[in-house]
């Protein structure tokens, strides 16, 4: 049994997509995703910008329980990684899209194309 500092996560199997995107479409929550993206995993106050505690761990709680992200305590820090595993296999391409429009202006390829 976890213990109660422990935080829970989704199994991969059960990460919906559009729990995803919803992370995925604030702002904060993105900028978190783009600095976790190198793969190591990070202490919270490297990661997360400048925010009121309360924001902080109301961003850190939907990129968790979306799937996006693993938390795990260690002693008084937090570590976060990016779940990039489970969510390459559960949407190919998904998060390699979403970090690759990270900084094109409005004309690039991530604007709204006609079909």
């Amino acid at each position: 049994m976890a213990a109660a500092a422990d935080p829970t996560h989704p199994a991969a199997d059960r990460i919906e997509l559009v729990e995803v995107l919803a992370a995925l479409g604030h702002p904060v929550r993105l900028e978190i995703v783009r600095k976790l993206a190198s793969g190591e995993a990070a202490f919270c106050g490297e990661v997360v910008p400048d925010l009121p505690r309360s924001s902080v761990t109301h961003h850190l709680k939907t990129l968790r329980e979306s799937g996006v992200i693993r938390q795990r305590p260690s002693g008084r820090k937090l570590y976060l990684a990016l779940r990039r595993d489970d969510l390459d296999e559960c949407f190919p391409g998904l998060l390699e899209l979403v970090l690759a429009c990270r900084s094109r202006p409005l004309d690039s390829e991530c604007d709204e194309q006609p079909l």
